[in-house]
């Protein structure tokens, strides 16, 4: 019998990017299908297209977690699975493999994600790409992100009381967070394919780099930042190349206003964030060897066996916040600067 699932889309401006997804969506099989899409105001073609497509639109304030949020809230089915706009499903039976995954579990506390595969309009920074999707896969702290899908039961969400919408971003790790805490994390068959156009539009390293200072701030609980920022995060239709400058030289005011007692509790909560993922740099080496050893993870592997204070200490962290403040102010604040220009 096939099993019933809510599928939420929000979506701003996606008439282009939408289409394939709904595509996807009435494609797939052994599923019965309630298709959302949430619009936080469209100005082109998007609303037109997702009726036209079979969808149900529904009018929401802007900001992805409202929005998602606000269709929840219309969801019929026990299970509910969020989409971004630009993902594109790899199989005619992904979703219900997915929820034939997280059923056999036994537990409503269960939240499925998947492994991104990234499509991508310009050739080079092949690394840079493995190393996403073989982050996405890992199921860690901080690695799983809204793009990835997200596929749990109506009862569940509702427990964690929906979407984190403090903010117009971090939802997706607010959740993630949340679930973690709560119930668990399970990997789903088959992979997602997103949309790499947020990378080649504003520059691979700038947009990871920004992301990992969101991250940061968030993680160190800098909330100021975010108050004064730059429109950290922008609409797809109005990205365009990023220049990091700006933000760069918040954190140095931030750091001057705070005074030297302040700013080094904070530095301090930064690099224990940054000891608890040590993983990623065992991570980046299995990538970087894969066309020699193939998928497996060895290094992964031996940074799991590794005893926990060998990595996770105070000296560890002290050293990563001297060398962090080092490299934030000097050598990236110069590389910022030189690539403005």
């Amino acid at each position: 019998m096939p099993v019933s699932l809510s599928v939420i889309v929000p979506a701003i401006d996606e008439a282009t990017a939408i289409t394939s997804l709904l595509a996807d969506l009435a494609a797939q099989r052994d599923v019965v299908l309630q298709v959302i899409v949430a619009d936080g105001g469209s100005s082109d073609d998007t609303v037109a297209v997702a009726r036209a497509a079979g969808a149900e639109v529904i009018a929401s304030a802007p900001g992805r977690g409202i929005q998602m949020n606000t269709a929840a809230a219309r969801a019929r089915y026990d299970w509910l699975c969020f989409m971004h706009a630009d993902s594109r499903l790899t199989h005619p039976g992904q979703l219900a493999a997915a929820i034939a995954c997280l059923d056999q579990i036994g537990d409503h506390r269960v939240a499925g994600h998947f492994a991104l595969r990234f499509v991508r309009e310009t050739a080079g920074h092949a690394f840079f790409y493995r190393y996403l999707e073989a982050k996405s896969a890992t199921s860690r702290r901080y690695s799983i992100n809204g793009d990835q899908g997200l596929i749990m039961r109506a009862r569940f969400f509702h427990e964690l009381g929906g979407f984190d919408t403090r903010l117009p971003f971090l939802e997706d790790q607010r959740m993630a967070a949340a679930i973690a805490a709560r119930g668990r994390w399970q990997l789903c068959p088959y992979r997602l394919a997103t949309s790499a156009r947020r990378f080649e539009q504003e520059g691979e390293r700038a947009r990871y780099l920004l992301m990992a200072l969101i991250m940061a701030m968030y993680s160190a609980d800098v909330p100021c930042f975010f108050e004064r920022a730059p429109a950290v995060y922008k609409r797809q239709s109005q990205t365009a190349r990023l220049v990091v400058t700006p933000y760069i030289d918040l954190l140095a005011a931030l750091w001057r206003e705070y005074g030297t007692c302040a700013a080094l509790q904070v530095s301090w909560r930064m690099a224990g964030v940054a000891v608890s993922q040590s993983w990623q740099p065992f991570l980046a080496l299995d990538v970087a060897l894969q066309p020699v050893l193939g998928t497996r993870r060895y290094a992964s592997a031996l940074h799991d066996r590794l005893p926990t204070g060998v990595l996770h200490n105070r000296a560890a962290q002290g050293v990563l916040m001297v060398v962090g403040l080092c490299w934030v102010f000097g050598p990236l604040r110069l590389w910022c600067r030189l690539r403005n220009k």
